[in-house]
């Protein structure tokens, strides 16, 4: 089968046929950079008669290198079986098993997940005789990969720059895994490095036998994957790493920019090829997004550009508040699904954190659109959701077992499997639920004190909470019981992406809770509201999306987002501290990231793009005020249509109403003058200041000059009166 060079631009091509010398592929987005890593090996096994033994291609993901192998064996018309492609773990992988005993392994070690290592760290306090507590797992796994994504084990580590509790656990970690014969995946990475660092035969070996290597990705690698590559370098191989430093957004999982900014200078006679002709996107969509990067520093430059049609203009829906903002967006898919005829697969919803899914998968719900979380779970389905409920459910049912099992021990407080074990056996010998059988235990003295006293502890503060249904609303009491449990210091106590999505989507079940309307039937205590509450999220979470093949809305963060493409893309909450996130604004290096993380989303569109932010935003159960993002003003105002309000699709509560109708509304309906005193049940006499909002969202500010100070209410939660 003959290569046709005649499919590839002028840049392409270049890239493919290039002499022997290691190359820098600066790939904007949508240029095409898979074609050229697919048709640069087919060349170099076709047109140069290079053995595909001695070819090494690395990607990020399986399904990368699935693509990237099928594509190769296209072109070339036979198979590349001998071929190393795949991730750099996958590689890595496959080094140690073929010198495991170089390493004082036994080729058949095992290789720990996430799960397994954090598992095994535990155990390792326990060995250790630490407390949980004050060296929660996670946060020792968290420290643990990092340094050896550095390249740095527990005897490189200077005992005085580091907390020696912290020391030790590594230590014991590392000796628990050699005497284990297993390596976690941070491990892959550090034993291939420290294999082709120190083991000069077998570095030789590999350096001749690697003649041609080529990244993808190359923005995306950490310290030790630019170590490790460095390793293998000689001067009679060549590199050619595939990146775009505009499209580095995984700094908070090590990944380094600056490592292909610094290619250049530390791979000698690099030539650098740009590949900035797009084939995804309309011209409108890439000048804005020209636009918005240029903005950052230090930069390697380029400018995408398409031969596409200039296309219509990017729409800004500014939205009243979250709700307003999802019944838009979903009334323009609607538009788009039954008057444009598009395919919902064809459309995407975009956002920062995970957390913003709910009040969008509500409006779809409502509508009866289908939908699907690419990469994800449902709001209700992940685990620090039923974490929180089972709470709930517990202090709504004290025989809710399942309930009881999920978070006897979450987070851990010294109840272990064996004390469940035998309250389970006991509550199968007696005819009891779990709680009712460590009550009676817990009486008759059949636990030990050790055993018991953890266990009294937690049940004290079920009963602790449970009492608070009296006082507070279901909003409050949600957010008690998250605060009071634990859940939100477990994942404070990780400063980590993942904790942090954990933490958004917690502080997103209070709002949820706060806006629950029962149903029409009259709920006459506050023990009916949360049993209808905890069966409105039963349903919910029964409600299943649709799955891979089904024709429907895909939904996704930002971050997942990356090497996608739709044809139809909202991107939401671009406000100042939710995009660009709150952490990041007062570091210049995070908010570049930020910004890099809205060029890669707006990238995704390739005919329509629609951006939109709120005015107010419900978090944590509080009604805040939001910022329009700075991103907005870097977006030349000539590729923007400004929406301000919309006024159709009002018919679901809550949906769909301007800020014009709002204002109109709440001078209507408004129960309290201002400066008029009232009373709460938990804070007392305050003075009322003012109304804001209508129907769910319709708030009320107050000075409680004795209970806590100015404070914002919901109304349909407040429990005013008047004195």
């Amino acid at each position: 089968m003959t290569l046709d060079l005649e499919k590839l631009n002028k840049e392409q091509r270049q890239a493919v046929v290039l002499d022997d010398k290691n190359a820098l592929i600066l790939a904007g987005a949508g240029s095409g950079k898979t074609r050229v890593l697919t048709y640069r090996i087919a060349y170099l096994c076709q047109k140069k008669q290079v053995s595909p033994l001695n070819i090494l291609a690395v990607t990020f993901t399986n399904k990368a290198a699935r693509e990237m192998r099928a594509r190769i064996e296209a072109l070339l018309g036979f198979s590349t079986h001998g071929m190393w492609i795949g991730t750099f773990h996958g590689i890595a992988h496959r080094l140690l098993r073929q010198h495991a005993s170089e390493l004082g392994f036994d080729r058949h070690f095992k290789v720990l997940d996430q799960d397994d290592q954090l598992q095994l760290i535990k155990k390792v306090l326990q060995q250790l005789n630490i407390d949980e507590k004050f060296y929660p797992p996670r946060f020792i796994q968290g420290f643990i990969n990092g340094k050896k994504d550095e390249g740095i084990r527990s005897v490189d580590i200077n005992k005085h720059e580091v907390d020696s509790e912290i020391l030790k656990i590594y230590q014991a970690y590392e000796v628990r895994l050699k005497a284990d014969n297993a390596l976690d995946f941070a491990d892959l990475l550090l034993y291939a490095y420290e294999l082709l660092q120190h083991n000069e035969v077998v570095r030789s070996y590999y350096q001749r036998r690697f003649q041609y290597i080529l990244v993808d990705e190359f923005q995306d690698t950490n310290t030790i994957q630019y170590k490790w590559l460095q390793c293998l370098k000689t001067g009679d191989n060549t590199i050619m790493a595939v990146g775009d430093d505009d499209q580095s957004i995984y700094g908070w999982r090590g990944a380094k920019v600056e490592n292909i900014q610094h290619f250049v200078d530390d791979f000698a006679d690099v030539e650098t090829v740009r590949l900035e002709q797009n084939y995804r996107s309309t011209q409108t969509i890439l000048d804005a997004a020209n636009a918005l990067i240029a903005n950052n520093m230090g930069r390697m430059g380029k400018t995408l550009w398409s031969q596409a049609p200039i296309g219509e203009k990017i729409a800004l829906y500014e939205a009243f508040n979250e709700r307003d903002e999802a019944a838009y967006i979903v009334g323009r898919i609607q538009a788009l699904h039954q008057e444009s005829k598009a395919n919902l697969k064809d459309i995407a919803i975009l956002y920062r954190s995970n957390a913003q899914s709910r009040v969008i998968e509500e409006a779809l719900l409502q509508q009866g659109l289908a939908y699907r979380i690419y990469g994800g779970l449902r709001f209700f389905e992940r685990a620090e959701i039923k974490d929180a409920l089972a709470y709930l459910r517990l202090i709504a049912l004290r025989g809710d077992n399942l309930a009881f099992e999920r978070i006897v021990n979450v987070p851990a407080r010294g109840i272990g499997a064996k004390t469940v074990d035998t309250i389970r056996q006991y509550a199968l010998d007696h005819d009891l639920s779990l709680w009712q059988s460590a009550c009676e235990m817990i009486e008759n003295k059949v636990l030990s004190s050790r055993a018991a006293k953890p266990l009294q502890s937690f049940m004290d503060l079920i009963d602790e909470m449970a009492s608070m249904q009296e006082v507070m609303d279901l909003g409050q009491l949600t957010r008690y019981v998250i605060d009071q449990s634990g859940l939100l210091i477990m994942y404070q106590s990780t400063n980590s992406e993942k904790s942090k999505q954990k933490l958004d989507n917690l502080k997103e079940l209070v709002n949820a809770a706060v806006e629950f309307i029962p149903p029409m039937e009259a709920v006459d205590s506050a023990d009916e509201l949360l049993v209808e509450f905890l069966s409105f999220a039963v349903l919910e979470s029964g409600e299943m999306q649709a799955d891979e093949n089904t024709d429907c809305v895909q939904m996704m963060t930002l971050h997942t987002a990356k090497g996608l493409e739709f044809p139809y893309v909202f991107m939401t909450g671009l406000e100042d501290g939710l995009f660009p996130s709150s952490r990041s604004i007062e570091a210049e290096d995070r908010l570049s990231e930020e910004r890099r993380l809205c060029y890669v989303g707006i990238t995704r569109a390739m005919k329509q793009l629609t951006l939109s932010f709120s005015k107010v935003r419900h978090q944590y159960g509080d009604v805040n005020y939001q910022i329009k993002s700075r991103f907005l003003h870097e977006i030349p105002s000539a590729y923007i249509k400004e929406i301000r309000s919309h006024t159709a699709n009002k018919k679901p509560l809550g949906f769909g109403v301007s800020p014009f109708e709002f204002i109109k509304q709440q001078k209507e309906d408004n129960p309290f003058k201002v400066g008029e005193f009232v009373n709460h049940p938990k804070f007392g006499i305050g003075v009322f200041l003012k109304a804001e909002g209508q129907g769910d969202d319709k708030c009320y500010h107050i000075d409680f000059k004795a209970g806590g100070g100015k404070k914002v209410l919901l109304a349909k939660m407040a429990k005013l009166s008047k004195l």
